[in-house]
């Protein structure tokens, strides 16, 4: 190997390592006060936590309402019901909507595309008004129901936009050859185009379950009940407006990157081919 290129090889391992420093490093911080006793921070830089306790997890784990019913454990069913159900629904209604838009050609097809477009610049908050008045008129407030719905449809644009590119890729004589075997539409859209497009199809259920997972506006708008929180509401109510338990808010904070951080895991290699066939061809 030349010297030149063994420098390079060295100088890029270095940046990568110092890279991946400065982006744990705010983690790491998290966890350190997670794990040490009191509910202030440490000014110290050192990530490492002088004194270990699990109080705070203990506590968060432990929460109860004042009726004595326990919270923690309900909450989190509440965000892995509505994360998994708006995966399933946001997952079927995109697939379906992005093979229309990339097979056929139809009135209409342009017009449907931008305006999924322009769907995705307009934040959460502009249209939470609108969508609690229709929520209110549906009877779905503090419905785990009526949050999926509202999850699913914000979800829906991004993941057409995903799919659509990447089903474009796909070649279409691949479904014509299951067409002269006999297969019908639906057919060759279920036996050819999904098996071919798992990693489009694991970032965009991955998209789908973190907007679900993570999403705090709408839910603290909607959900009234503790017994009806999603945990990231649960978070926030450590947040008071004199003080802040940041013990437990780091403790919890922790906790509920878990799920999301064993999805990424779990569909690691899905996610760089996903994530860039999609763009090659729109």
């Amino acid at each position: 190997m030349k010297p030149s290129s063994r420098t390079r090889i060295i100088l890029t391992h270095v940046f990568l390592i110092l890279f991946t420093i400065a982006t744990l490093y705010p983690v790491m911080l998290v966890i350190r006060k997670s794990l040490s006793p009191g509910d202030n921070f440490s000014r110290s830089l050192n990530p490492i936590p002088q004194t270990v306790t699990l109080k705070h997890y203990k506590d968060v784990i432990g929460s109860r309402d004042s009726a004595g019913r326990q919270l923690f454990f309900r909450q989190l069913l509440n965000s892995v019901v509505v994360a998994m159900i708006t995966t399933i629904i946001g997952l079927f209604l995109a697939a379906t909507a992005a093979y229309a838009f990339s097979r056929f050609r139809f009135a209409g097809r342009g017009i449907g595309l931008n305006m999924f477009l322009i769907v995705q610049m307009f934040p959460a908050t502009l249209i939470m008004i609108p969508l609690y008045v229709i929520m209110d008129k549906l009877g779905l407030l503090n419905s785990i129901i009526g949050l999926v719905l509202v999850y699913s449809t914000t979800a829906i644009p991004f993941c057409v936009f995903m799919l659509k590119g990447y089903f474009d890729t796909i070649p279409k004589e691949l479904e014509e050859a299951a067409w002269i075997d006999g297969a019908t539409r639906f057919g060759m859209f279920w036996r050819v185009v999904i098996p071919l497009s798992k990693p489009a199809l694991a970032v965009t259920a991955l998209f789908s379950f973190m907007t679900a997972w993570n999403e705090f506006i709408l839910a603290e708008t909607f959900l009234n009940e503790e017994t009806a929180y999603t945990l990231p509401v649960m978070l926030q109510h450590y947040v008071g407006s004199h003080s802040t338990a940041w013990g437990k808010f780091a403790a919890g904070s922790v906790i509920v990157s878990l799920p999301v951080m064993a999805l990424f895991y779990v569909l690691q290699k899905y996610l760089v081919s996903g994530l860039t066939a999609g763009g090659v061809k729109g």
